[in-house]
């Protein structure tokens, strides 16, 4: 059980989070009380559920109603209880607030994975878990959604309560949670299977911790070396173990729940044509390989308190020494898949209400060479990526690498809200850092938030062909 003193700190903190979040809401309602850039078609969906009228539907809308079922769950019974008119209710300002709702959600959800993930020496680190989780629910794209009514709050809830309930070991009820998390965006099937992938890992982690003692050796699979000798190492094992019929029994018996509902989804795309409900002129995939390495510099950035400092860059530069070849290697594939790779969706050049539209427009579009010579930059932050990950298995980074190329490549978009997920189950999953790193942290995400909701109120303009106001946004 939880320390009774870090069980108030953390209800305390929630409280104040609540709070803060509450004002922020209030000051964003104010100044935007119509509908704005997505949410015109999500409120009139969720008011038309609100309304009863489940058989009409947006074709402008992509994803599952996911958002609109919970949204009816929780206004519905307030309707009840308070005899009010379900269209007061119903109101922007009142969906907009089930995001907030899940954005404390978010924050317990949050903790308990920390919790669970970082178990060692729980006395001494009760408040940087506490500090982890606040962070990590103001990450600055997820946070600014928690006041509009999108999907990215509650996809991001169901998403993390699956994977929380994985670490439990309770497959079945997250594999239902994952079945509420695709409600919310197909893509989170991506997850879902992660969570399998993750039981696999450990899976093969026990198998391998057995035969390295039958043969006296204590080297874990994070400790293989990269080199030609060490690959062989891992596919000789993947290859013993999987033809086994005993471990493939025993890894179907583990995750059959997720299978199923993966089955489920395949027969849903089936039927459907195609993952995207509505509208599928603008959501086309694509083999987009660079988004790996945006995600990569995305990731570098916003764990920069955490993941950099001197020690890290000197290792860095010993493994240039050490696997010249290597990075040389790597380097003419990114150069390549640059190349050849590289995608830009018209919404990403057309629609300038969105940061990553200035993104690319002061650093990629500046020359045609820019993209080029960014190479070195994706190389260190894709090492870093994997250096702050050296306290997990081999099989486990398999695992997540798979489900992070599925959910970053095929996208076509630039879209920052697509590297949320991606980027939290990463971050649990670092050693959790000094006290005065998360405050930095902290610090760093404070800012950005301020920062975007500030020029989101006020820093607001028009276009020249309309009279409505537009608001700059992730």
């Amino acid at each position: 059980m939880l320390d009774r003193f870090e069980r108030y700190a953390f209800a305390a903190l929630c409280s104040v989070n609540f709070f803060t979040s509450c004002l922020l809401f209030s000051a964003v309602s104010r100044e935007q009380r119509a509908p704005y850039m997505d949410e015109i078609f999500h409120i009139p969906q969720a008011q038309k559920y609100c309304q009863g009228r489940f058989n009409e539907w947006d074709p402008m809308i992509t994803t599952l109603p996911g958002l609109y079922l919970v949204s009816v769950g929780v206004i519905k019974p307030v309707v009840w209880l308070a005899d009010y008119s379900g269209t007061i209710l119903c109101s922007a300002a009142m969906l907009r607030f089930i995001n907030l709702l899940f954005n404390c959600g978010n924050l317990y959800i949050l903790y308990l994975i920390i919790c669970r993930l970082h178990l060692k020496d729980k006395s001494r680190t009760a408040g940087r878990r506490i500090l982890s989780a606040l962070t990590l629910s103001t990450f600055p794209v997820l946070y600014f959604f928690t006041f509009l009514y999108y999907t990215d709050a509650g996809s991001t809830f169901f998403t993390l309560f699956t994977y929380l309930m994985c670490l439990y070991g309770c497959h079945k009820a997250s594999a239902l949670l994952g079945i509420c998390a695709i409600l919310f965006r197909q893509t989170n099937i991506i997850w879902v299977a992660f969570c399998a992938g993750s039981v696999v890992a450990q899976k093969l982690d026990e198998a391998w911790r057995v035969e390295q003692l039958k043969k006296k050796d204590e080297k874990t699979p994070s400790q293989i070396p990269l080199a030609i000798s060490g690959v062989k190492r891992v596919a000789r094992f993947l290859l013993e173990y999987l033809s086994t019929p005993t471990n493939i029994k025993t890894v179907i018996l583990s995750t059959w729940p997720y299978g199923v509902v993966g089955f489920g989804f395949f027969t849903f795309v089936v039927l459907n044509n195609g993952i995207v409900v509505g509208d599928r002129t603008s959501h086309e995939a694509c083999l987009n390989f660079p988004q790996l390495f945006y995600f990569f510099s995305f990731t570098l950035i916003f764990s920069l308190p955490l993941s950099l400092c001197y020690h890290r860059l000197v290792r860095f530069m010993q493994s240039l020494r050490k696997h010249p070849l290597l990075f040389l290697l790597m380097a003419a594939v990114y150069l390549l898949l640059v190349w050849k790779f590289t995608f830009v969706h018209k919404y990403l050049l057309a629609d300038n209400r969105h940061f990553p539209f200035y993104v690319w427009k002061r650093i990629f579009q500046k020359h045609h060479l820019i993209r080029f010579l960014l190479v070195p930059g994706y190389l260190f932050a894709a090492w870093n990526f994997l250096d702050t990950l050296r306290s997990k298995s081999l099989f486990w980074i398999l695992a997540f690498f798979v489900c992070l190329l599925a959910a970053t490549v095929p996208q076509k978009l630039l879209e920052f809200r697509y590297f949320i997920l991606p980027y939290l189950l990463y971050r649990v999953h670092v050693p959790l850092p000094s006290l005065h790193r998360l405050l930095l942290e902290f610090a760093l995400y404070t800012a950005v938030n301020a920062a975007t909701l500030y020029i989101f109120i006020y820093k607001t303009f028009h276009w020249p062909d309309s009279t409505a106001v537009q608001r700059f946004m992730w």
